[in-house]
């Protein structure tokens, strides 16, 4: 009796323990099946958030090429088949920007005419841009929740804007640029060069720079630094063919893997001295990078040096060449009319872009030295869109400085009048990229 008491109780310790082990395995493959879904979960909301859109405003399926707005989370900030119309007076996102309190170190003031104006709308989505040339490859594409299109480079090659072969003695260079989330330290930055000599088939040489004993300036850019806390800027300058000086910042402006992963980049240069921006960060102010006396004619853009990861992606857009250094108080008080192309606009709209202080910095600084200047403020548009929605759209912007002007610096309101004249009087023609952005302006005219 005693022996089949102890064989039950041990064929029951057998089943429980049987058991346990049965659920274990159950609860882990239970786990692994959970672990499996939330991978394919999380794979389908990043490729949501990836996807560019066609010329038609759909998506299209994911390729290993595309990208898009990698702050945006896929979200469309406007309608691709809506007007067309944009007044903007510079690119950029269609989102709300900043106040301009952000920008108040910003100095940046571009130049008075502009020579280029490029947002490759002139291009088929897929294509290499027609007035580019390049070493590697590249395509346009459009970018969920952000306007216009972009050039997309992750080739290691040099990418040449052909139409720019002369480089004025004072310019700015202005455009916006993103890259993909967690872009990888290993990657190469994006570089720019300024350089003497001629823009021809030699810049796709690997020495050219020494071969043809050019002068110049080079800025990198990169949005990831070894730490992953931060994104890096470099900068060399070269005196006929050899490296002069050489340095490299950290910036926490284009960060990708603190997601910060668009930036507006900003070049001013005065004769021998260059200024470099990246949104209201001044990463750069070099008093003689270019040399006296010297021609320069080469803009390119290149990731050159290292293995670059296809996977990380550079996106171009909303270039801005203008030429002309400002003088703001000599044309407003001994001239009687300044004119600037550097106040800039959301789309449609009179609010302000943050990176327009720098102007109207600069305006409110002749005003307060001038205290007896009072000044009509008049705003200009391009012929997009009708005369009505124009001439009202023009009013209400030159409304929007007059009220910068007195809340952010103390201007007196009873020293400004406005006004709007829409498209009626264009300083440009209306049919060039460049010619409308001539013609969005805002006038000072001292009364």
């Amino acid at each position: 009796m005693k022996k089949l008491l102890s064989l039950l109780l041990l064929l029951f310790f057998v089943s429980q323990s049987d058991a346990q082990i049965l659920k274990r395995i159950a609860d882990r493959t239970k786990q692994k099946t959970e672990n499996k879904i939330a991978e394919k979960v999380s794979e389908k909301v990043s490729d949501a958030a990836t996807k560019p859109i066609d010329e038609a405003g759909q998506k299209k399926n994911k390729k290993k090429d595309e990208v898009a707005d990698p702050n945006n989370g896929g979200v469309m900030a406007d309608d691709p088949a809506g007007p067309a119309k944009d007044n903007s007076q510079g690119g950029g996102s269609s989102k709300k920007s900043g106040g301009l309190s952000t920008y108040s170190k910003y100095d940046f003031v571009p130049g008075e005419k502009i020579i280029v104006s490029e947002d490759f709308s002139q291009d088929a989505i897929g294509d290499f841009p027609a007035k580019w040339n390049t070493n590697g490859s590249g395509e346009v594409v459009k970018v969920e929740g952000e306007p216009g299109h972009w050039l997309m480079i992750n080739k290691k090659g040099r990418y040449i804007p052909e139409y720019i072969n002369n480089l004025p003695e004072n310019f700015t260079l202005e455009f916006d640029l993103m890259c993909n989330d967690k872009f990888s330290f290993y990657s190469n930055a994006l570089d720019i060069f300024f350089l003497t000599h001629s823009n021809n088939q030699r810049v796709f040489e690997y020495s050219y720079i020494s071969y043809d004993k050019r002068s110049g300036v080079k800025i990198g850019i990169h949005p990831s630094d070894a730490s992953l806390k931060g994104g890096m800027a470099y900068s060399t300058t070269y005196q006929d063919g050899v490296e002069a000086m050489r340095n490299e910042v950290k910036t926490s402006q284009f960060s990708s893997n603190m997601g910060k992963t668009k930036v507006k980049v900003s070049i001013w240069r005065q004769k021998q001295r260059i200024r470099v921006y990246l949104n209201q960060e001044k990463v750069f102010d070099l008093p003689r990078a270019f040399a006296a006396g010297k021609t320069y004619n080469t803009l390119l853009f290149d990731i050159w040096s290292g293995m670059h990861n296809e996977n990380d992606k550079y996106l171009i857009s909303n270039i801005r060449l203008a030429a002309g250094a400002p003088d703001t108080r000599n044309k407003l008080i001994t001239e009687g009319k300044f004119v600037t192309r550097g106040i800039l606009f959301d789309v449609n709209s009179d609010r302000i872009k943050p990176e327009s202080y720098g102007v109207l910095k600069d305006i409110a600084n002749v005003l307060s030295e001038n205290s007896a200047v009072k000044v009509k403020i008049v705003g200009h548009t391009d012929s997009d869109g009708s005369d009505a929605d124009n001439m009202t759209l023009s009013q209400k912007r030159a409304a929007a400085v007059k009220q910068a002007l007195v809340n952010e610096f103390n201007i007196d309101a009873s020293r400004m009048e406005t006004d709007g004249k829409g498209e009626s009087q264009p300083a440009d023609k209306n049919d060039t990229a460049e010619g409308k952005a001539n013609n969005r302006r805002v006038e000072f005219i001292k009364i």
